[in-house]
């Protein structure tokens, strides 16, 4: 299925009854979040790679016409305007890793019309998706503090693909290692895993199972513990490692129960069995809810693999974000409705310290002390420099999160930054909305 007709059916009617009323003039369109979801002091911006390599290979061939018209019970040739288009505007966005607030665009896309418009549907299904994930990663690392965390997430993903976003996501946040191997391979990720209860079961006995991956894999190892009595896995891994000398890197895992309770016990026992720098790895629905209890009681565990929770953002698994027209043909314009009016015309955000942002219009001078968060990374539909990497776009995360207050931080209530907006946006949207009251005879408009 081709990516130009992964799209919602409207932006195929405006874009085709744009051609044909000549309306080709250069669009703007804004892509941001209303407003953040519950739990959340931030987001990572993410998803701006992947919608890059996106625009630069839309073009509309034959067989998507065809499609078109397939969908819309209309002659292949009614549907011919739209033939050979392709993408060659400009783009700026927030580069990824950097941490976004309420109302501050993602991305700002500027073509012809119709061509802005066709990107909408899967632009936002990307930056959606991978922003709610990356930003849940990103709240995991916060609750580890400091312990390397693996990504489990593929078996219960939304879909091969999205599993591997949310591995890519991971690492791109600060994850140590994913389980998925194809993941691994194409972003150069450390692969993590260890072994199921089904191995364990497949054995007449846990020692027998402990031994036999140990040959097959000499080192380091990593037991899971818990198939049957946990404490009497961690004995019998104990044991095992000892007989054959090893130690050092090699890991147990709980995987199931009071995990806090079993790591104490496990940590005591491995202690006293001998076999030194055998770390413990806890899994099993972890989130950053129970990361962060579990380190703040002081749990003896050394990594956290987490998975279900995290690669879906379970407790936040979609955001409310918007792909808004804010200028056409140079005329800065704004949708007026309660609840969801928007700003007019091209912005920048200005980041200060401790992320006091300004929302501004794109010409503005940048108040002192910030930086401009709006990157040009297209012109003419192709991108400005080179794809950017998962290590600068770590870098970017980790300073940004060094940077963000601490209320913003908690994992339980936190409390988001909240963007100022620049004296001249706050007067050019009181200019438009006026002059588009009196255009369409609106009554007064008021925010809920």
């Amino acid at each position: 299925m081709s990516q130009v007709t992964t799209t919602d059916l409207y932006q195929v009617t405006m874009a085709l009854s744009y051609l044909r009323e000549d309306m080709r003039a250069p669009a703007t369109f804004s892509l941001f979040v209303r407003d953040l979801p519950p739990g959340r002091g931030f987001l990572v911006a993410a998803g701006i790679e992947a919608g890059l390599d996106y625009l630069g290979r839309f073009h509309v061939g034959r067989s998507d016409i065809q499609d078109f018209a397939a969908a819309l019970h209309r002659p292949v040739e009614d549907l011919e305007p739209l033939h050979g288009l392709s993408f060659d505007g400009e783009v700026r966005a927030v580069p990824e890793g950097r941490l976004v607030l309420a109302g501050e665009p993602l991305l700002e896309v500027t073509a012809p019309l119709p061509q802005a418009q066709l990107v909408e549907t899967y632009l936002l299904s990307l930056l959606c998706h991978q922003t709610a994930v990356a930003s849940k990663a990103a709240r995991c690392v916060v609750a580890a503090a400091g312990r390397p965390l693996i990504d489990f997430s593929l078996r219960r993903a939304h879909g091969p693909e999205a599993g591997l976003q949310a591995a890519r996501l991971g690492a791109l946040v600060g994850f140590a290692g994913t389980s998925n191997v194809a993941a691994a391979r194409r972003y150069g990720i450390a692969a993590a895993g260890t072994m199921a209860h089904s191995y364990v079961e497949s054995f007449p006995s846990e020692e027998a199972a402990f031994r036999a991956f140990a040959r097959t894999h000499p080192g380091p190892v990593t037991f899971l513990v818990d198939t049957y009595d946990t404490d009497r896995g961690v004995a019998t891994a104990a044991r095992v490692l000892a007989d054959l000398g090893l130690g050092p890197e090699c890991a147990i895992r709980l995987d199931s129960g009071d995990l806090g309770a079993l790591a104490r016990r496990a940590r005591a026992a491995l202690d006293a069995a001998g076999p030194e720098g055998v770390r413990i790895i806890a899994s099993g629905g972890l989130d950053e809810y129970e990361v962060d209890r579990l380190v703040r009681e002081g749990a003896p565990i050394d990594a956290y693999a987490v998975g279900t929770k995290v690669g879906t953002a379970a407790d936040a698994p979609y955001l409310d974000m918007a792909y808004k027209l804010v200028e056409y043909d140079g005329r800065p314009v704004m949708k007026l409705a309660t609840a969801k009016a928007t700003a007019p015309g091209r912005k920048q955000v200005f980041r200060g310290p401790a992320l006091h942002d300004v929302i501004g219009l794109a010409n503005e001078q940048p108040p002192e002390g910030t930086e401009p968060l709006l990157l040009p990374v297209m012109r003419g539909g192709l991108r400005t420099g080179p794809p950017d990497t998962l290590a600068a776009a770590r870098a970017r995360f980790e300073a940004d999160l060094a940077a963000l207050p601490e209320e913003a931080r908690r994992i339980e209530r936190p409390v988001p930054p909240v963007p100022a907006v620049s004296t001249r946006l706050t007067a050019l949207t009181a200019v438009v909305r006026h002059r588009m009251q009196a255009r369409t005879g609106a009554g007064r408009w008021a925010p809920e």
